[in-house]
């Protein structure tokens, strides 16, 4: 039935994504030549044990990696994520949860402003345009410096706020959405906070500093 074939293609979506990320496993398992650009596999004086022993650790990383990302996908389904949150869990990966939920306490606390961002994001660039435009002090939080502290922040706030995308923006502590689009009529994004005249109140309220 449709359900089911819905089921197989995202599965398989992330079966890919696996492979993806063993790709860059065995990536790293190379380095460059010290005598000249070609990359080569680090070799010892054993090179056929060395050999079976790398191929011996890609198995081992394929079989780990394909069975993290069916795990935490099996996962997300029975929690009721959505496709994209399902994503952001695959890419964040394992990690501390009682730890990330300090980190980002720690952080939208750290500034009447905090907009969580990615450097290369159109959006992300938008908001920060309409940011300054409003006359008001805020602070950046890049999840793209690096990825791997980034992308576990992202998977915990779209389980707390019901939305990975960014920016992700807050104000006084409270998510507010992102910039053209949020989760609720008290959240939903920059632009329709602009348009209804509540985001310089907002900024005013959660004590944001006026720029200079």
């Amino acid at each position: 039935n449709n359900n089911h074939l819905g089921t197989m293609m995202k599965l398989s979506f992330f079966v890919l994504f696996a492979v993806a990320r063993l790709t860059t496993s065995i990536d790293a398992a190379f380095i460059p030549s010290t005598t000249s650009t070609t990359r080569k596999v680090r070799r010892s004086t054993t090179p056929s044990l060395e050999a079976a022993t790398f191929v011996d650790d890609i198995v081992e990383k394929a079989k780990a990696t394909f069975e993290q990302t069916v795990r935490i996908y099996q996962e997300s389904q029975a929690e009721g994520a959505d496709f994209k949150q399902t994503v952001a869990n695959v890419i964040a990966g394992d990690y501390d949860k009682d730890a990330v939920d300090d980190k980002v306490m720690e952080l939208i606390d750290s500034a009447p402003c905090v907009m969580l961002t990615w450097d290369a994001s159109p959006s992300c660039k938008n908001a920060i345009k309409a940011m300054d435009s409003c006359g008001y002090e805020y602070s950046i939080v890049r999840l793209d410096d690096p990825w791997s502290e980034g992308n576990p922040i992202r998977a915990h706030v779209g389980k707390m706020v019901g939305k990975t995308s960014v920016p992700m923006v807050f104000i006084g502590g409270e998510y507010v959405g992102g910039f053209d689009g949020g989760v609720s009529d008290d959240a939903p994004g920059l632009i329709e906070l602009a348009f209804k005249g509540s985001l310089q109140a907002k900024l005013k309220a959660a004590g944001a500093a006026v720029k200079k």
